[in-house]
């Protein structure tokens, strides 16, 4: 669950101009004018209009007053802003609204108490700009975090990203050991040796585009693809999972096992090349669970395997990878940290249940009421997962 007031922020990978994503625990962001005296509209809340230009930031809030209230931030300027109620010494936001365009005006609802609070403008190709400190003397705030820079994430991204180099090469030894199953003709201990090989690529991560177009000769699909599964172009985990449980020849399936180590081998060798954006490392926490959900949950990436659920088990722990390297910035700002801890271990229980031995429990053998549990189960840890993204998205300070 988001912190009331802060939002999840856009994806940087769309690079969609514009878009804004934003969700709140309490009201919705919507455009409104109001006067610049506090009122009381239809959603029963007390409003205020304040101004959130470079020349005029915070104008307009002169009756501070504790609880949960609305703020309708109005841009008069000629150019975009990002605008954060924080606390002026600490620098601890309570709320945040991003992309607020020339002329208009959006919510901010927050929960106020004793403290004191500013308005910080940062407007687009312009430095930042604090409004006057507004003091409450009663009442109890909201949750409020202190902004990550770019500069608090560059170690755990470092540390992540030889995390997956290492990983990688062990994606190389295994997928090696099963082009050599193929090569022998033996395609029982093909089936054996294909399923390690994949988990270990799927523990590292690769959500929205992290290996860019490797991935897709790796581990791509036959969506979009004109003859589906017959389709020249599908390559990779995939194309041999459906050759192997679906009564292709070994010779067959050799050129696809063979590309498939050239494919991981070479994003091996480029990796160590690589420099991962430090802003998207708590966003990859949340979009492996996110993609876990989307497709594995779904069954739409079983190929004849039925593995989807070992599958799950595998991006759970890429999650934890992510996590673990972050734990240092989350303990001083998230502070259900405990409960995300506790819905990670019932994932893993979750997900550890349909294991027997080197076998996995195939997703359309659960029954209605375990489909249920798990899809429930994966669903709040992903939304739990969207507040690590959002707490760990950098924020101008300047």
């Amino acid at each position: 669950m988001l912190l009331p007031g802060l939002k999840r922020r856009p994806l940087r990978l769309w690079g969609a101009v514009g878009l804004v994503l934003v969700f709140v625990l309490v009201g919705v962001l919507a455009l409104r004018r109001g006067s610049s005296q506090a009122h009381v509209t239809a959603d029963a809340l007390p409003h205020t209009a304040v101004e959130v230009s470079p020349s005029g930031c915070g104008r307009g809030w002169h009756e501070p007053r504790p609880g949960l209230q609305v703020f309708d931030l109005h841009n008069p300027s000629s150019g975009a802003a990002e605008v954060y109620l924080e606390d002026p010494a600490s620098h601890a936001v309570y709320g945040e609204v991003e992309g607020l365009a020339p002329g208009t005006t959006r919510e901010l609802t927050v929960r106020l108490g004793k403290g004191s609070y500013a308005f910080k403008c940062l407007p687009d190709d312009a430095d930042a700009v604090t409004g006057p400190t507004v003091r409450i003397t009663e009442g109890r705030s909201g949750p409020a975090a202190a902004p990550v820079t770019e500069h608090d994430l560059i170690p755990p991204s470092i540390g992540y990203q030889k995390w997956v180099g290492s990983g990688l090469d062990d994606v190389v030894t295994l997928t090696g050991k099963l082009r050599d199953a193929i090569d022998r003709g033996d395609l029982a201990g093909a089936r054996t040796a294909w399923l390690p090989a994949h988990l270990q690529y799927e523990r590292l991560g690769a959500a929205y585009d992290a290996f860019g177009d490797a991935d897709g000769q790796i581990n791509g699909t036959d969506a979009g693809l004109h003859a589906g599964v017959h389709d020249q172009d599908f390559t990779g985990f995939h194309r041999i999972e459906y050759g192997l449980w679906h009564g292709e020849s070994a010779p067959a399936l050799r050129a696809p096992a063979a590309a498939l180590v050239k494919a991981v081998t070479a994003l091996r060798d480029d990796w160590s090349q690589t420099r991962m954006d430090p802003a998207q490392l708590g966003l990859r926490a949340h979009e492996i669970l996110e993609n876990t959900v989307q497709f594995e949950l779904t069954g739409r990436t079983d190929y004849g395997s039925g593995s989807n659920l070992a599958t799950a088990r595998a991006n759970l722990d890429g999650t934890r990878a992510v996590l673990s390297r972050l734990r240092s910035l989350l303990t001083a700002r998230y502070a259900d940290l405990p409960g995300l801890d506790r819905e990670l271990d019932r994932a893993q229980h979750t997900l550890d249940s349909f294991r027997h031995g080197g076998a996995w429990t195939a997703l359309d053998r659960l029954s209605r009421a375990q489909r249920e549990k798990t899809d429930a189960v994966l669903d709040d840890l992903a939304e739990r997962l969207a507040s690590v993204a959002t707490l760990c998205d950098p924020r101008r300070t300047a």
